[in-house]
């Protein structure tokens, strides 16, 4: 197996538990979280394409993860700090500090600017 596909399969299978992951443990807090109608299983799975961006600070941030990151942002912003300070999510290797700096890494400009998302803030 080259090294192109062998990244991709571990890329797979990380968001693959990720998501498993984050829904069995938020599978029952879906009707009145921070996601409002939105469950937060979905909203994360939503978020996947920022996978590699929230976990390096280094790493550029994908058209397609500054789109839903957006849109998140528009419809529901406690739900992205929901998703991005979970437990779980850490395990994934999502780091707070450095997912919290995407919407300013998209060049967002309806970012909640100066919003605390837990001990964070939005630059």
């Amino acid at each position: 197996m080259s090294k192109m596909a062998s990244n991709i399969k571990a890329s797979f299978v990380v968001v693959f538990v990720f998501m498993l992951t984050l829904n069995a443990f938020i599978g029952g807090i879906d009707a009145a979280g921070e996601c409002g109608k939105t469950p937060i299983r979905s909203a994360a799975a939503s978020l996947s394409p920022c996978l590699s961006a929230a976990g390096n600070a280094g790493a550029k941030v994908p058209p397609t993860c500054c789109t839903k990151v957006s849109a998140l942002i528009k419809s529901a912003p406690k739900c992205l700090c929901a998703v991005l300070l979970s437990p779980l999510a850490k395990q994934a290797g999502i780091k707070a500090a450095i997912a919290i700096t995407i919407p300013k890494r998209c060049n967002i400009r309806n970012r909640p600017v100066g919003k605390k998302c837990g001990r964070y803030t939005v630059p």
